[in-house]
């Protein structure tokens, strides 16, 4: 699962645990937002919130992806991502994102090969630094992936992390979402190599509390794991989410965003992105 966990393009973003091995039971996603910076975002979100148009928009918008391969050798188990399965990582985001009016097309691909990068790349770093700002590409409407192995350093264990998308105007060359080479469609990582993504949590703030800022998302206290169908960690109305995107459950497990997971990622879109929609 590509941790646009964090909402793939960097739509939103969310909280998570390391993971151990690469044949783990369980998801992690590497951005960490704090309450008081959910607070912020969400004050700045609301100030700067653009409406959609009144007039008949396209329904579909395009988003050129940039895929940066950074690889340790030319081998598969080096990171080495053949064309086959960028471009099947492509397939799922269309799939996925098809009741969003959102579709993304393969703009570019590069491969580099940097043992440091692969392995150690983490959030904050100045590895990451480093390789986003030789490699990224496009403009504020781009999403640029980057696939690394994750092997060592604060980045160990993670599926991936993303930046916040009204962090663009103040850092563009940081952009961007870095995740796990193996948890792409026919990758290594069992459970989690689907290709699969996301925006809050649902389980943001568990029962109680502001929640993934969405309304009709039930309350979750924990994440789930698997695939535990009839969960119900909360006393509020709802099962547990287990099938939405923003859950930690397997990948074969999710299939869905919300009616107000969809609003809110055009409205962020529309906001930070300077994309109709």
């Amino acid at each position: 699962m590509l941790s646009f966990a964090v909402f793939l393009f960097s739509i939103s973003a969310v909280l998570a645990s390391p993971l151990t091995t690469n044949s783990t039971v369980g998801r992690a996603c590497g951005t960490f937002i704090s309450d008081d910076r959910v607070a912020e975002a969400e004050a700045h979100f609301l100030a700067n919130k653009v409406a959609p148009s009144t007039f008949a928009a396209a329904t579909t918008a395009t988003i050129q992806v940039y895929f940066h391969v950074i690889q340790s050798s030319t081998s598969l188990s080096g990171g080495n991502l053949p064309d086959s399965q960028i471009q099947a990582q492509i397939d799922v985001l269309n799939q996925d994102y098809a009741s969003t009016g959102l579709s993304f097309v393969l703009a570019g691909t590069t491969h580099t090969t940097n043992s440091n990068w692969f392995n150690s790349v983490g959030p904050g770093t100045s590895l990451q630094t480093s390789m986003k700002s030789s490699l990224r590409q496009g403009g504020v409407a781009a999403l640029n992936l980057y696939s690394v192995g994750f092997n060592s350093g604060s980045g160990q264990g993670l599926l991936g992390y993303a930046t916040f998308p009204s962090d663009y105007s103040s850092n563009p060359a940081d952009d961007g979402v870095v995740f796990l080479y193996s948890s792409v469609p026919g990758g290594s990582t069992a459970n989690y190599n689907l290709g699969r993504v996301g925006l809050y949590h649902t389980f943001q703030g568990g029962c109680s509390g502001s929640g993934d800022q969405v309304s009709d998302t039930p309350a979750e206290a924990t994440p789930a794991f698997g695939c535990p169908t009839g969960r119900d960690t909360c006393s509020s109305p709802g099962v547990d989410p287990i099938h939405n995107y923003m859950d930690y459950t397997d990948d074969s497990c999710m299939n869905q965003f919300t009616a107000g997971q969809i609003s809110r990622m055009q409205s962020q879109i529309r906001t930070y992105r300077g994309i109709s929609i």
